[in-house]
């Protein structure tokens, strides 16, 4: 089930968050490697596939109850 354009249940409300959730967590890992260099991005990456995963998993548990087909 994908997002679509008019739905409103709980489930696509969250698919909309991934990518914001990305982009920020991307800049905090940039960031951290302009702090410390132990944590450039080059080693931190796997934290993308761990926000990725969180996120998925989140969205499984949402209702799709009143869920609208395009």
């Amino acid at each position: 089930m994908g997002k679509e354009a008019n739905c409103n249940c709980s489930r696509c409300r969250c698919h909309g968050l991934t990518g914001p959730v990305l982009l920020i967590t991307v800049g905090l890992l940039f960031l951290l490697g302009r702090l410390d260099p132990v944590l450039s991005f080059g080693r931190t990456w796997p934290v993308i596939l761990l926000a990725i995963g969180a996120l998925k998993l989140y969205e499984s548990t949402r209702s799709d109850e009143g869920h609208i087909q395009s």
